[in-house]
């Protein structure tokens, strides 16, 4: 059976018309199973000659599974229809600062990241212009040359630890999400991610984390779990969740443009 077949029911749209389809309708009758396909998508297919945008914030603490939540969604909506803007590219170069005092720099603080920056690329993709997404190098501690081309899409998808902390960031998004895991699950996340894609040692991720990470999270993360309109558990993983905020964003799509 089709993944989009195992609820009780489906809500699709047809032009500006809501139907309720039984589920027994849908999968006994090929006819309407490929007209409910179709306009499952039509949404956000019209939204894209219309230049309506919806943004999305994913937030959570280091190793919640933000990324791999945010993934799913784009699959879900599909790439075509999403610009994605990770905080982490943001981050300030340390090119200025000799090696033993970018050891200091506190990276979980919002001073680390050029969060201007990111509300002026998030404003002009929401005003349908493209953005030049910055390249951040977690090895050398610096930003690179080289930038990402990122048109302007229906859907905008904001991820990142901090994004839902700062009030001014907080106003541009439409949908605010918290992936919401245990602390422990999240260290040991983030000690084979840090050791597999940034080249660090055990001690220096655990140092870290004592010493900034955890006290950052405490003072800024975990606050602006208040200000998610959803609090989602189980990270990425979560499949329900990600369907029925996938339906939503479908849904607001489809409002914005009537």
């Amino acid at each position: 059976m089709p993944p989009w077949l195992n609820r009780q029911s489906e809500r699709f749209v047809s032009a500006r018309l809501w139907v309720q389809v039984p589920l027994v309708a849908i999968s006994n009758n090929p006819l309407l199973r490929a007209f409910f396909c179709l306009c499952r998508w039509g949404s956000v297919h019209m939204v894209i000659g219309r230049r309506t945008v919806v943004t999305v914030a994913v937030a959570g603490g280091t190793g919640s599974g933000k990324t791999t939540f945010g993934r799913s969604i784009i699959e879900r909506l599909g790439e075509e229809n999403v610009a994605y803007i990770p905080h982490d590219a943001y981050y300030k170069s340390l090119r200025e600062l000799a090696i033993h005092q970018r050891t200091e720099v506190n990276f979980d603080h919002p001073d680390s990241l050029e969060t201007e920056l990111m509300m002026k690329h998030i404003l002009q993709l929401q005003h349908h212009h493209s953005i030049e997404l910055p390249i951040y190098d977690y090895v050398t501690d610096e930003r690179k040359i080289e930038t990402v081309h990122i048109k302007a899409k229906p859907v905008i998808l904001v991820e990142g630890i901090l994004i839902l902390a700062l009030p001014t960031l907080r106003d541009l998004f439409d949908i605010k999400i918290f992936v919401d895991v245990d602390s422990d699950i999240r260290l040991i996340r983030r000690i084979q991610r840090d050791m597999e894609e940034r080249g660090r040692t055990t001690h220096s991720i655990i140092a870290q984390y004592l010493k900034t990470v955890r006290p950052m999270h405490i003072e800024f993360v975990e606050p602006s779990k208040r200000h998610a309109d959803i609090i989602v558990p189980q990270g990425g993983h979560n499949k329900i969740a990600v369907e029925m905020i996938a339906n939503y964003v479908q849904s607001m799509l489809f409002e914005k443009t009537n």
